[in-house]
């Protein structure tokens, strides 16, 4: 706990509300399958320190994220639970399709007291407005993620993607179709993850 709350500068408030979210994780996945069940063994890692790592790396001022594909709320809601303390501005959308899911992100949104806006809905369903930062784990190789992303992305829209460790072959696929600047940043939870931040989204001249 001490850990947590000095890598990433929050209260134990915030770590208490953190925790609340894997006891439900626990809970629920029973009922529903959430997350795989080996992953559940080490939840805390495998998930919330996963998603915790990506709150450093959001841009300075964002006041907006959609997180596409959230599931159990990886990494939307924990960024969403550490953002209320620490940028209380950052309004954060979570987007999923499978309502057994949402219902569990709204009992922990509620569970939790954390704002956030939750939509039950595909991706590609939802209106495309701009937003400053975009997050997806898990839900398609970075070539249709990319797909998913560009409707909400303006010219100064962030996309953070945590990635494994065939990160070089989904971007070099990728590449055929958009245009985009990519850094790549070691997972501190992974030694073969990565975590690609990609801006200056555009579709490749010629490419429908």
């Amino acid at each position: 706990m001490e850990n947590f709350m000095m890598t990433y500068n929050v209260s134990r408030e915030t770590y208490d509300r953190l925790e609340l979210c894997r006891q439900a994780l626990s809970e629920w996945q029973n009922k529903f399958n959430l997350v795989s069940r080996k992953s559940l063994e080490d939840a805390w890692n495998r998930h919330f320190l996963d998603s915790a790592q990506l709150y450093p790396l959001l841009p300075r001022g964002a006041r907006t994220l959609a997180d596409l594909g959230s599931g159990a709320g990886f990494p939307g809601m924990v960024l969403a639970i550490m953002a209320a303390e620490k940028t209380p501005y950052l309004k954060v959308s979570l987007i999923e399709s499978i309502g057994k899911k949402t219902l569990y992100l709204k009992h922990v949104a509620e569970l939790t007291g954390t704002k956030v806006n939750i939509y039950n809905k595909r991706i590609e369903e939802l209106p495309a407005e701009k937003v400053d930062v975009i997050t997806s784990r898990a839900l398609t190789a970075l070539d249709n993620l990319l797909n998913y992303a560009s409707r909400f992305c303006g010219s100064h829209t962030v996309c953070i993607f945590p990635k494994g460790k065939k990160h070089a072959e989904e971007i070099a696929e990728a590449k055929k179709h958009w245009d985009f600047d990519c850094r790549i940043i070691p997972s501190s939870q992974s030694d073969e993850g990565v975590i690609l931040i990609i801006s200056h989204l555009n579709k490749r001249k010629g490419v429908k």
